[in-house]
């Protein structure tokens, strides 16, 4: 049985995670504090993809992908 449910993909490397983000109709961004950490998520029509980013690189990151709408989850 096949599921209609989409299951995230995470990624490691900064450049594939640009070519999702070419594709993609929002990114959202989720920074976690606590972990020092931030998940960008790229959602296109088909996929999610994630990666995780330190904070202190989150800025710059941000900026190098050019996303099309980027949205902050609390």
């Amino acid at each position: 049985m096949v599921s209609d449910t989409m299951c995230p993909i995470e990624v490691k490397d900064k450049d594939e995670f640009k070519k999702y983000v070419k594709l993609a109709i929002e990114c959202r961004v989720y920074r976690d504090p606590k972990r020092n950490i931030a998940k960008v998520k790229a959602r296109t029509k088909s996929k999610l993809v994630t990666i995780k980013i330190p904070l202190e690189e989150l800025d710059s990151f941000l900026q190098e992908i050019n996303c099309p709408e980027v949205i902050e989850i609390k």
